[in-house]
């Protein structure tokens, strides 16, 4: 499956949770969003730890690159 695609997917429906949680009166019910809230950001998190341990290129650390080597 994309990645991409399972990134939108969950923050769509986070965003659809946040809605619901936001109308929501009930105390019991409020506390079951919450959880799925919690759930899903967590899983947001597992993609954005990957991508940020798979960044290509971190100038800081590649000090002997010249300007010319950099594509952009």
């Amino acid at each position: 499956m994309d990645p991409e695609k399972m990134i939108n997917g969950l923050t769509k429906e986070l965003a659809a949770e946040l809605k619901t949680m936001s109308k929501t009166k009930d105390i019991d019910a409020k506390e079951t969003h919450s959880r799925i809230i919690k759930n899903l950001c967590q899983s947001l998190g597992v993609f954005f730890d990957l991508m940020s341990e798979m960044m290509p290129y971190d100038p800081d650390e590649d000090d002997d690159l010249d300007n010319e080597d950099i594509p952009f």
